[in-house]
């Protein structure tokens, strides 16, 4: 297509702030999975809530909508040999503390609007909306059909999209707006490892450890981890100068026990270079003090074989190539009760291991912790994600996207997950620019307006572009 239908950009433009109140309708409903969950609301009444209001807003825009069981909805609109798929979801992570905004306000300031969902993925989705509106009032003729489909179980397991593809078949292609620009075509392979140690007493150790613990979800950099330790034969002041490490804060408890606490900085398992694992920096300066007598074998353990890695170099599992980069490797939960230690790790690989991508880390991985107490034990994984940058997809979302913001156009690779891999043919899109800070999960949480703007007028071109005849 040589030119794009002007007429959709003047629309967007002149729906500018039914846009922004809309979207504010949405973000005020926090729509976190939750309880009680029950028939047509299996992740609970607000994100129930929430698929109701979307679909609502869309029927009345003159949309065909439809509901499957409150899984997810779908929005869709013209009709073909193919059709063109848009996955965006509704549900999404608690909002948290830290915050200088009402996290379901959408309050605007210096041109900012700010809310849980703002960019992950609510505006995205209403984004999508209002591209699909556009297209359609501007007369477009299309060749294949278009479905917006919202999930709502994105962020805790997209259990969302099986339902779906189980109840109708899924588009034949098409992108999912939610991670960044210019065209993400690759996701790394997942794999999630559990290492488990059965430890001796430390009851007649020099520094006993009782227990461990750090993290929650093995997706990100644990940001706190903490142990608590005798302190019997040793005075806490001895105890902190063996630890040797500033970040590590030692805690005097009373009745012989303290608690040591380590602070890194938590961020993506996908990005462990971004963040500074706190389980690393304590079972460092735990060996590093001697601590232990059973559990100290599975201290040094991980202090030697994980430590401050972020690849896997010391488990033997450091890979990488040209196209996907880096495998990353991210120890997200610990948990020691004096008898039994646990690890927890988040690894995604690169192509280039290829469909035995979890036969080669797994075995790696054997091999560097066989004279270790650990054991490995594999709890799930998903493959590799390629739609190769010569898919008509691929270009023709690349060439939207130069032609509407005059910037470089080039694939990206990431270790995130995305629903672009539950549907073929299908990659991720935006909504993020290339060098902005992607707020997403984080407190004030936020979306800049005129390049939210920008987004809806580029899935619009893109629909026209792909969809179109």
């Amino acid at each position: 297509m040589n030119q794009y239908n002007e007429k959709i950009d003047q629309l967007i433009e002149g729906w500018r702030e039914e846009i922004i109140e809309k979207l504010r309708g949405w973000v005020a409903i926090d729509s976190k999975a939750g309880k009680p969950a029950g028939e047509g609301m299996p992740f609970g009444p607000e994100v129930r809530k929430m698929l109701d209001k979307a679909l609502s807003d869309a029927e009345e825009m003159g949309f065909e909508i439809k509901n499957f069981d409150g899984y997810a909805g779908h929005i869709a609109m013209g009709s073909g040999e193919q059709t063109m798929g848009i996955l965006a979801h509704l549900d999404i992570v608690p909002a948290g503390g830290g915050w200088t905004h009402d996290p379901f306000g959408g309050e605007i300031e210096n041109g900012r609007f700010y809310a849980r969902g703002a960019i992950d993925d609510k505006g995205p989705a209403m984004a999508a909306l209002y591209a699909m509106r556009a297209v359609r009032d501007a007369g477009v003729e299309l060749k294949d059909g278009v479905r917006l489909i919202l999930g709502c179980d994105e962020e805790t397991g997209m259990s969302d999209m099986r339902h779906y593809a189980s109840c109708i078949k899924m588009p034949d292609y098409g992108f999912s707006p939610d991670a960044e620009y210019p065209v993400i075509n690759i996701e790394k392979g997942g794999l999630g490892i559990l290492l488990t140690a059965v430890c001796d007493s430390d009851e007649d150790a020099e520094i006993p450890v009782y227990s461990m613990a750090a993290g929650e979800r093995p997706n990100v950099v644990p940001g706190t981890a903490w142990a608590e330790v005798g302190v019997q034969k040793v005075s806490c002041e001895e105890l902190k100068a063996r630890l040797n490490d500033d970040r590590v804060e030692v805690i005097d408890l009373g009745n012989g026990r303290a608690k040591v606490l380590a602070t890194g900085v938590s961020a993506h398992a996908s990005t462990p270079h971004l963040g500074v694992n706190a389980v690393g920096i304590l079972t460092i300066a735990l060996k590093n003090a001697n601590a232990g007598g059973g559990s100290k074998a599975a201290i040094c353990a991980l202090a030697e074989k994980i430590g401050m890695e972020g690849h896997g170099e010391s488990l033997g599992i450091a890979i990488e190539d040209e196209l996907s980069g880096k495998l990353t490797c991210n120890l997200g939960i610990l948990r020691f009760d004096g008898r039994v230690m646990t690890a927890q790790l988040d690894i995604r690989y690169p192509i280039i291991v290829g469909t035995e991508g979890e036969d080669v880390t797994c075995g790696r991985m054997c091999v560097a912790l066989s004279g270790t107490p650990f054991g490995v034990r594999r709890l799930g994984g998903h493959g590799i994600h390629h739609v190769p940058a010569e898919h008509k997809v691929v270009k023709g979302l690349l060439q939207v996207y130069h032609d509407i913001t005059g910037r470089d156009a080039y694939t990206v690779a990431i270790g995130g997950g995305t629903y672009s891999r539950m549907m073929p043919n299908t990659v991720a899109f935006g909504p993020c620019f290339p060098g902005d800070p992607d707020p997403c999960h984080m407190p004030d949480e936020s979306i800049d307006i005129e390049q939210y703007m920008t987004s809806i007028r580029i899935m619009a071109h893109a629909i026209e572009t792909l969809a179109g005849k």
